[in-house]
């Protein structure tokens, strides 16, 4: 009976625990086809978008929306799609993005 908590216990951690934000989970939503980490392909380089907003608080949320709904303007004519992502990807992305050096 121990074990079988045990297991429950670890299953809800595991359910519960965010995305891991990483260059893979980038490329599994196609963000790689727009983005680079530090260059600008047909949208800016993850580490400019991080260096553009820096300290600028609640900047996690407004670019998780702009993962899920897209946008246009803040880099130039060139709109961003909406995207294919759940809203904890688009938060795990975003802090991911923004945590670039």
């Amino acid at each position: 009976m121990t074990s079988y908590r045990l297991l429950i216990v670890a299953l809800a951690a595991f359910a519960a625990a965010p995305a891991f934000a990483n260059p893979d989970l980038a490329k599994t939503k196609n963000c790689m086809g727009c983005h680079a980490i530090d260059k600008k392909l047909v949208g800016p380089g993850f580490k400019e978008i991080a260096a553009k907003y820096a300290g600028q608080k609640g900047m996690d949320a407004k670019l998780a929306a702009k993962i899920i709904h897209g946008g246009s303007g803040a880099w130039g004519t060139m709109p961003m799609p909406p995207n294919a992502v759940s809203e904890q990807e688009a938060a795990t992305l975003a802090k991911w993005v923004l945590a670039q050096k």
